[in-house]
């Protein structure tokens, strides 16, 4: 890193330190549209569908400023932007780019593990390309990225993953932001919950419940606290509150599983809202499958009854879930032997696995890329 000589105190001082850089790209899917077709720029854009049951999978920063994201209903953002143009999504293309910016990202880190096609992390510690610093390297990427695809990447660089992660969404877009070691705790403690990666709508709901707002409020609890009520997650909280986080970064993070479930606010009683439901949350599935490049033979429903009963059905198929369409068949059909329920459904998930070049015989070794979509 630069200008920074400083380290960490404690255990961390007795770990190498680390230089990690976490590469963004701004509202990629959305930007992509927009440079790939000039009357879009400057417009509101959502890449989805724009039929009642769509979901956005992108959001222009011309849009986001009406509060438009991804995974909300297309219905939704069209009644928060009336302007709001939507295009549908070219996986195809995203993948391409991703996978020339990835051949960037190589020539300064051996160290390079991709999150889905737009972000990743980079261990630059070895300084492979000669550049004399973390910040250097990351600069360079930047200009690169602009500069070989026409689109922006902001950046984060830190001693750790989890700092670099949330110092890249720190001043995006465009943006460039360095914590140094020595500064990681009082930046995160500067940070609402809601900020920390790995911290979903629920458990940041549950500790606003308990009174913590902030990384500084969740520094102030003890492990005991901690322990009453988040259980094992205690000592990741503890340690996220003080900038700590000794993950590696990893170049080869086989996917196992991925997925999305939605909590309703009333029980879903009637087959056709039950159906509806699961065509959303199939879609949303389906768009992160897709931005990841993953298929999938095995499909996953997962259903919580209001009386929190909770139950899972699997189906697998011959051949890798090819759409959409293929996955929502899929779900339907696991689905129709439960319905009519005799109680409400408060919880729906469905999750996709056994990908692709996936040799291993047991899925539940790995958790689901589980996303939430309360």
């Amino acid at each position: 890193m630069e200008d920074v000589q400083d380290s960490p105190t404690g255990e961390a001082a007795e770990r190498p330190v680390r230089k990690i850089i976490h590469v963004d790209m701004d509202a990629f899917y959305a930007s992509v549209e927009q440079r790939d077709d000039p009357a879009l720029r400057g417009k509101p854009v959502a890449v989805g569908g724009s039929s009642r049951r769509g979901v956005v999978a992108a959001a222009s920063y011309e849009a986001r400023k009406f509060g438009v994201r991804s995974a909300m209903p297309s219905i939704t953002a069209k009644r928060q932007c009336p302007g709001l143009i939507f295009v549908p999504p070219r996986f195809e293309v995203y993948r391409d780019i991703s996978h020339q910016i990835r051949a960037i990202f190589r020539d300064y880190a051996d160290e390079v593990e991709p999150l889905s096609l737009d972000e990743a992390y980079l261990d630059v510690s070895a300084d492979k390309a000669g550049l004399g610093s973390a910040t250097a390297t990351a600069r360079l990427i930047r200009r690169r990225i602009r500069e070989e695809t026409g689109l922006t990447a902001s950046a984060g660089v830190s001693y750790n993953k989890f700092i670099a992660k949330l110092a890249s969404d720190q001043n995006k877009p465009d943006g460039l932001t360095v914590i140094p070691p020595g500064k990681g705790a009082a930046f995160v403690q500067t940070l609402s919950i809601r900020r920390f990666h790995g911290i979903g709508p629920v458990t940041a709901a549950k500790m606003e419940g308990l009174g913590v707002f902030s990384g500084a409020d969740l520094a102030a609890r003890d492990p005991l606290w901690l322990a009453t009520h988040f259980g094992n997650s205690a000592e990741w909280l503890y340690n996220l509150a003080r900038g700590i986080d000794h993950r590696r970064v990893k170049s080869n993070r086989p996917l196992k599983s991925l997925g999305g479930e939605r909590t309703f606010f009333n029980d879903l009683v009637s087959d056709t809202e039950i159906r509806e439901a699961l065509a959303h949350v199939c879609t949303v599935v389906w768009d992160r499958a897709a931005k990841k490049g993953a298929r999938g033979r095995t499909v996953t429903l997962k259903l919580r009854y209001a009386d929190f009963r909770t139950i899972t059905r699997a189906k697998s198929v011959a051949t890798p879930i090819a759409d959409g369409n293929a996955l929502l068949a899929a779900g339907e059909a696991i689905l129709a032997p439960l319905l009519p329920t005799e109680q409400g459904i408060r919880l729906l998930g469905v999750t996709l696995s056994k990908f692709e070049g996936d040799e291993e015989e047991e899925e539940s070794s790995a958790p689901a890329d589980l996303l939430s979509l309360i």
